[in-house]
């Protein structure tokens, strides 16, 4: 289980120069965070391949600078749009292979969901069908918990796994949860053993995203609850450039967050 960071950590720091930042800091697992369509092209690409190269990093995921468009593209009721929302992931799909990223993660509908939405079904057999496309590059699509979409109600997320079984697969983001009033230890009960990828960040009232460890949330039995789930993926550090006043504070999370999951892992068995 490794511990990395997303790149959006530094946002709006342009995503080549945050990674080498990162990179700098120690950092060697990451999140890419893409902000535009220049980004997700070949020459591109190069670059950041060529940083991970030199310092020996590895890529868990990427994310599309598209998420808030996902209704609109990929769920919406007018079929060749859709088709064509397709076809424009098939370059993050392309992306996150030549990265060596196992996942692509998704926001998908908006909310409200009205009349000119497609409904849970439809919204399932969208799913299904943009994971198909996915497995063909070799990534799988996981669906985040996002406040303001229709995945930040529970219910939702239940309807997904036990409509899904296995086949569904959970980005699990602590912050989302606590913007959208939900518990995160039960946002992450919903998703089951489903979840695959976590966005790490911590919480206190009036504070609904800081840097890990700098809040109230209780670690230890998150990721205790996690393991015991089944979850064996990686956790990504994600807070935002205005929640941290040195990069420093996100190194420090990170060596905090591997000697807790050490020691949760060297724990006897109940």
């Amino acid at each position: 289980m490794k511990v990395g960071i997303s790149s959006a950590c530094l946002y709006p720091m342009e995503t080549a120069k945050a990674l080498q930042d990162l990179l700098e800091c120690g950092f060697r697992h990451f999140e890419i965070f893409f902000n535009t369509y220049r980004e997700i092209q070949p020459e591109y690409l190069c670059k950041l391949q060529a940083l991970l190269y030199q310092y020996g990093a590895t890529v868990q995921s990427v994310h599309p600078f598209t998420s808030g468009l996902e209704g609109m593209l990929l769920f919406s009721n007018y079929p060749s749009r859709t088709l064509d929302g397709l076809a424009f992931y098939e370059q993050y799909f392309a992306a996150a292979k030549r990265l060596g990223a196992q996942y692509v993660i998704l926001h998908g509908q908006r909310l409200p969901i009205d009349g000119r939405t497609i409904g849970l079904s439809g919204y399932l057999e969208g799913f299904c069908r943009l994971s198909e496309r996915a497995a063909t590059y070799g990534v799988t699509v996981c669906q985040e918990n996002v406040n303001g979409f229709a995945s930040q109600d529970l219910q939702f997320i239940l309807g997904m796994r036990q409509a899904l079984g296995e086949t569904a697969a959970f980005a699990l983001d602590v912050k989302q949860a606590v913007r959208a009033g939900a518990d995160p230890f039960s946002m992450a009960a919903a998703m089951g053993s489903c979840v695959r990828h976590v966005h790490c960040n911590d919480h206190s009232p009036g504070k609904d995203c800081l840097v890990p460890f700098q809040g109230h949330m209780d670690y230890g039995r998150f990721f205790r609850q996690l393991i015991g789930q089944g979850f064996c993926g990686d956790i990504i550090l994600e807070v935002y450039r205005s929640n941290f006043t040195h990069p420093d504070e996100l190194w420090n999370a990170k060596l905090k967050t591997e000697a807790l999951l050490q020691q949760i892992h060297t724990e006897p068995l109940p």
